[in-house]
């Protein structure tokens, strides 16, 4: 891992030099909040899908995060009941785009270039994001330890050529609650899987009190930072081309705090996964697929 790797990942874990305003996407017609850089034309932008019983406010620290270091980040605030549509959120997803791309925001002073915008998400979310780039082509997407959806995300994916960029938990990803390995080994585009060091789904959202106190919504301060840090890096080399950057979005470069996994083994490795999966930890899945790969 060479030292300029390291440094910038922990750079990218504190927040960029632009000064950050906030919005409401509702001034539009659409649900939501939007953050900014504080002035700058042809940015790019990013629309937020959240996750499970959460809504965008969950969100805030991510959006600032990606506003500071010069991207639009806008994420709807609708679907946040107990039985959400997926197919809805990612329509969401769309006309979040549409306003970004589509009017001039803060005092006016930011405008997006329009093929410079990504759709990403977490959990149920992420999944979202991949219904609507299968619905329009977009420059990246990111899927945040993302969750299954109806409909299925997988089956969408086969028909998507945009990279992509699927983060998991170490401690979770073979759990019956994610899809990263299967999205990922189903993504027509360049795709990278990165887990995340003793990192769970849960850990990105700060706020569920009541998954929380049964148990199932810990916030992990570090788990955000770092992921937040990977989405940053991952956007400014997809969508803007900074090469000093392009180590995020290549599966075979080694990240401070990650590992990466190959969606794609053989079909005799992947019978050995699935069994050893039902009885191994998420760490342990990792070090499997690693060792198969050698």
């Amino acid at each position: 891992m060479s030292a300029s790797v390291k440094s910038l990942l922990n750079h990218l874990t504190s927040p960029g030099p632009h000064r950050v305003r906030a919005g409401n996407l509702a001034v539009a017609g659409q649900p939501g909040v939007v953050f900014t850089p504080e002035r700058g034309t042809d940015l790019p932008a990013v629309a937020f899908g959240h996750g499970w019983l959460s809504g965008a406010g969950s969100y805030v620290r991510l959006l600032r995060h990606l506003a500071s270091w010069g991207f639009v980040a806008a994420a709807p605030d609708s679907e946040r009941g107990p039985v959400p549509s997926h197919l809805n959120l990612a329509g969401d997803l769309l006309t979040t785009l549409d306003i970004c791309t589509g009017v001039r925001l803060g005092d006016g002073q930011v405008t997006v270039h329009p093929e410079r915008v990504a759709l990403a998400g977490h959990g149920m979310g992420a999944g979202a994001a991949v219904i609507a780039a299968a619905q329009r082509p977009v420059g990246a997407v990111a899927a945040l330890y993302p969750a299954p959806t109806a409909p299925a995300a997988e089956p969408l994916a086969e028909g998507i050529d945009t990279p992509a960029l699927i983060v998991a938990g170490e401690s979770d990803i073979a759990s019956v609650n994610g899809n990263a390995i299967p999205l990922a080994r189903a993504w027509a585009g360049p795709v990278v899987l990165r887990t995340v060091d003793n990192a769970s789904h849960n850990g990105m959202v700060a706020g569920r009190r009541i998954l929380a106190t049964l148990g199932a919504g810990k916030h992990e301060p570090r788990t955000e930072r770092i992921t937040r840090a990977l989405l940053v890096g991952y956007l400014t080399y997809q969508l803007l081309g900074d090469k000093a950057y392009e180590a995020f979005a290549d599966p075979e470069a080694k990240l401070p705090h990650t590992s990466t996994v190959d969606p794609a083994p053989a079909e005799a490795e992947i019978e050995a996964i699935e069994d050893e999966s039902r009885r191994l930890s998420g760490r342990q899945v990792v070090e499997l697929v690693q060792l198969l790969r050698k």
